[in-house]
């Protein structure tokens, strides 16, 4: 048999447990984050201030923020200042609801471009998976609340696009049949592919993807799910990719932000 076939059996013994439990949140004391699922060697790495290779785009992210850009001549420090001071915290809150529309922290970052700078939004050139420059500005935001737990609002006017996520991490889907919870519910702890199968949370993205060699959101990583349960992936800033972003990150509220994690 061979290795792909190997997978697809895998997969298809987890499409196999049913949904018998409601969408919750795991008590403070069950909850772990992707750290606590990778190799020794993988942690290490995440924690080496000088070899985590997401610092890389951490240091771009820097230098992005103080560089002046579109027809206003701004730069994001021109309005924020000091970003450690201004964005403390700020990471930790998204997705959120900006004009009634919910929004990731990276499309908040192309919002403010348009709107403030009058600049064009950054999009990801022909060979590249996601933008570089917008990854390297989300990993700068996100790392000034390194440590600060993960907040997400889920009431008022973010409680439709909440239950909507909680919807869609429930929905089996692909021709393997399987839901978000069937994996990292129901499965988490036990391996697939020799890795082992982590809790699904998003509180160290975005992250260095080792198989990748690169930096990657959330929701490209969902996007790989999809792909593996062979189900039609969404384009990364769909709105539901963003109601399950926010849903996982309501899962792992009181985690702390740990971009860039290093995952493989």
């Amino acid at each position: 048999m061979s290795a792909r076939a190997v997978a697809a059996f895998a997969i298809c013994l987890l499409a196999a447990d049913a949904l018998a439990e409601p969408a919750r949140r795991p008590a403070p004391e069950e909850l772990l984050s992707g750290a606590a699922f990778v190799r020794p060697e993988t942690r290490a790495l995440q924690d080496d201030s000088f070899a985590n290779p997401g610092l890389i785009w951490v240091e771009r992210g820097a230098a992005l923020w103080q560089t002046a850009d579109g027809d206003a001549g701004m730069s994001c420090a021109d309005c924020h200042g000091d970003a450690e001071a201004a964005m403390k915290g700020v990471g930790a809150t998204y997705p959120k609801v900006v004009g009634g529309r919910l929004l990731n922290l990276s499309q908040r970052i192309n919002q403010c471009r348009v709107e403030h700078m009058a600049a064009a939004p950054y999009v990801a050139a022909e060979h590249e998976a996601e933008s570089e420059n917008l990854l390297s500005l989300e990993a700068y935001v996100k790392a000034q609340s390194a440590g600060m737990p993960m907040a997400v609002a889920v009431d008022g006017a973010a409680a439709p696009f909440f239950e909507r996520g909680r919807e869609l991490y429930f929905q089996r889907v692909g021709q393997m049949d399987l839901a978000c919870t069937m994996c990292h519910d129901d499965r988490a702890g036990h391996a697939l592919r020799a890795e082992p199968i982590s809790q699904g949370h998003v509180n160290g993205f975005p992250a260095y993807i080792l198989r990748w060699d690169g930096l990657a959101s959330a929701q490209r990583r969902f996007r790989f799910c999809n792909e593996q349960a062979r189900a039609e992936p969404l384009a990364i800033g769909h709105d539901d990719y963003n109601a399950i972003e926010l849903y996982v990150a309501w899962r792992g509220a009181t985690l702390p932000i740990e971009s860039p994690a290093v995952r493989r």
